[in-house]
């Protein structure tokens, strides 16, 4: 039987766009939530015989916890019913960034969630993971596909679309994979900022040795959360002279007023791919995604 790839009706529009590219049928997962929180799923097969053998299972797991459990319910009950490879499409993962313990007795929850997902997954595929002090998804998720896609170099064609010859900036260390990935596919400058953090709403920028006045400047990252990092960047940028700051990022996590916050530094337009869903969303990644789950898919089969 074809490979069904099974979504949630929350990312109905980035699943379908996948299947699409993917030439795969879509199916949606219903759910229902009891006034206790507890989640019942109900998946779009009758019974055993009506699983497919390969089920893709699209969940980008932002706002993680309860789609963790989505994702373990999901798996577990395929299993069960007889499905024999499942593949995890998840263009953003979570708990990448907690690598190591910063303070004595934090857990350490990148090989944690890694090997949970392994567990449950004969493959997974995602985007722009944040790997900080590992070079290799498969490191975090002990898998032979653990594959690890990026979305810089949709956002450099875009960026080259929408500003002449701009500098590409990165808001702090962390960016520069980023950032130097997308200025080789365009060939414009870059540089990398210096960030000092003093928690999660208080951090302090130094600006590259680049000469930024009149320059109109696009600052790239793979996620934005509290969107004070880009905001700060993106005010010391103007105060040196930027003639236009604008943003573009992989996953527009944006919680709470992160938009506020970027908008009142005055950044001028938000370009994100469709890894998370939200208004900011100038990039489709499922050719992206398509083709190596088309590869991942071959090679199971």
């Amino acid at each position: 039987m074809t490979p069904v790839l099974l979504h949630c009706d929350d990312e109905a529009a980035a699943a379908n766009g996948l299947a699409e590219s993917a030439g795969l049928q879509a199916k949606a997962v219903a759910r229902h939530r009891f006034p206790d929180d507890e989640l019942r799923l109900t998946l779009p097969f009758p019974d055993a015989h009506a699983f497919p053998e390969t089920l893709v299972v699209y969940r980008s797991l932002d706002r993680p916890n309860d789609k963790l459990i989505e994702l373990l319910l999901i798996a577990r009950h395929a299993r069960e019913q007889g499905v024999r490879h499942l593949v995890l499409v998840s263009p953003y993962l979570a708990y990448m960034r907690q690598d190591i313990a910063f303070h004595p007795g934090e857990v350490v929850s990148q090989p944690l969630i890694g090997h949970f997902l392994a567990e449950m997954f004969d493959a997974v595929i995602t985007i722009d993971p944040h790997l900080h002090r590992i070079d290799r998804l498969d490191q975090a998720i002990p898998l032979r596909h653990a594959i690890a896609l990026s979305g810089a170099p949709r956002l450099a064609e875009l960026i080259a679309e929408k500003r002449d010859n701009p500098l590409l900036v990165g808001p702090d260390a962390e960016s520069r994979q980023w950032v130097q990935s997308a200025a080789a596919v365009t060939g414009f400058a870059f540089g990398v900022c210096h960030k000092t953090r003093n928690g999660d709403h208080d951090v302090a920028i130094t600006l590259p040795e680049l000469e930024v006045a009149g320059r109109q400047v696009v600052l790239m990252d793979d996620v934005a959360s509290s969107g004070h990092t880009v905001a700060r960047a993106a005010e010391a940028l103007l105060a040196a002279g930027a003639a236009t700051v604008d943003v573009a990022l992989t996953h527009a996590l944006f919680a709470g007023n992160a938009m506020d916050v970027i908008e009142a530094a005055g950044v001028g337009e938000v370009w994100s791919t469709d890894c998370i869903a939200h208004a900011s969303n100038a990039i489709p990644m499922a050719p992206v995604l398509a083709k190596a789950l088309d590869r991942v898919l071959t090679e199971l089969s």
